[in-house]
């Protein structure tokens, strides 16, 4: 467990990813992770990018359009700025727990806990007690993908920007995260969200990320097992209009290469369809 902090951070986001099936129908996107933002008095063009966070080394890719939309940016805007020791260091804290499990859980709750941990992780509750429940999900979510060497796509974009002394920005601060997706589930709810989760899902999710079907991943990212309607509310759909709300900051005078979870994208309440309802051109970049 000593990548823990840093499996987490990156874990944490995606927990923060998961959308719900349960929303207005919506158009079909084409099939591009990378998107151009234009229009609306903009002197420069921005580009939005679609990431599943973290994947395992064989299946990493970037490619050639999106180093080029990448190379030609101004500054990096993420979710969180990972590149913040502020946030790293508010990450390592909050990864413990107010209180150990043991204090904090029924005995039915530890009981499935140390099912999903044993199964899962060949860990045991005793061993991760100090944890919170979050940071413990985070854990038995990295487990779900068949390997050990993983790739964390922010912090990749992260050393680019570093290499070229890029401004690096975040919409969000981890503790405000971290925050919303307690809101958002009860304990019960996030340990049944974990033992229905298995590695198929997580391939599946994977292999359409790879072929840029956006939609796809969409529809794998969204279950509507998983998400009643205050989750949604509070972890896609406040956020998705926040990030739109503060991105005229962002992009009026510099070229941003914003890059955010792929499901943050599509849906009537998604990323792209409400940059064009605030009179933004956002055109998907094929080649």
């Amino acid at each position: 467990m000593k990548n823990l902090f840093k499996s987490v951070v990156a874990a944490f986001i995606i927990l923060m990813s998961l959308s719900s099936q349960a929303q207005t129908k919506s158009t079909s996107l084409e099939n591009s992770l990378l998107w151009e933002i234009s229009g609306k008095g903009l002197s420069k063009t921005s580009y939005l990018y679609g990431t599943i966070h973290m994947i395992c080394s064989e299946d990493y890719f970037l490619s050639e359009k999106v180093k080029k939309a990448f190379d030609v940016s101004d500054k990096l805007v993420l979710e969180i700025n990972l590149a913040d020791p502020k946030e790293l260091a508010d990450a390592q804290q909050m990864a413990m727990g107010k209180e150990t499990l043991d204090k904090t859980l029924t005995p039915d709750q530890l009981s499935k806990l140390e099912a999903i941990l044993k199964s899962r992780t060949g860990l045991s509750v005793q061993q991760v007690n100090s944890y919170s429940l979050t940071t413990v999900m985070s854990l038995v979510l990295m487990k779900s993908f068949k390997c050990t060497d993983l790739k964390f796509y922010e912090m990749e974009f992260i050393a680019k920007a570093k290499e070229r002394g890029m401004e690096v920005a975040g919409f969000e601060s981890i503790k405000a995260q971290i925050a919303i997706f307690e809101k958002a589930y009860t304990n019960d709810e996030m340990l049944k969200m974990f033992e229905d989760m298995n590695e198929t899902e997580a391939a599946n999710t994977v292999s359409q990320y790879k072929k840029e079907h956006i939609q796809d991943v969409y529809n794998s990212l969204t279950d509507i097992k998983i998400m009643n309607s205050l989750a949604k509310n509070e972890m896609l759909d406040k956020r998705n209009a926040n990030w739109v709300q503060n991105l005229p900051n962002i992009v009026k005078e510099q070229s941003a290469f914003i890059a955010v979870g792929a499901a943050h994208l599509a849906g009537d309440l998604g990323v792209i369809n409400l940059l064009r309802k605030a009179g933004y051109t956002v055109k998907p970049i094929m080649k």
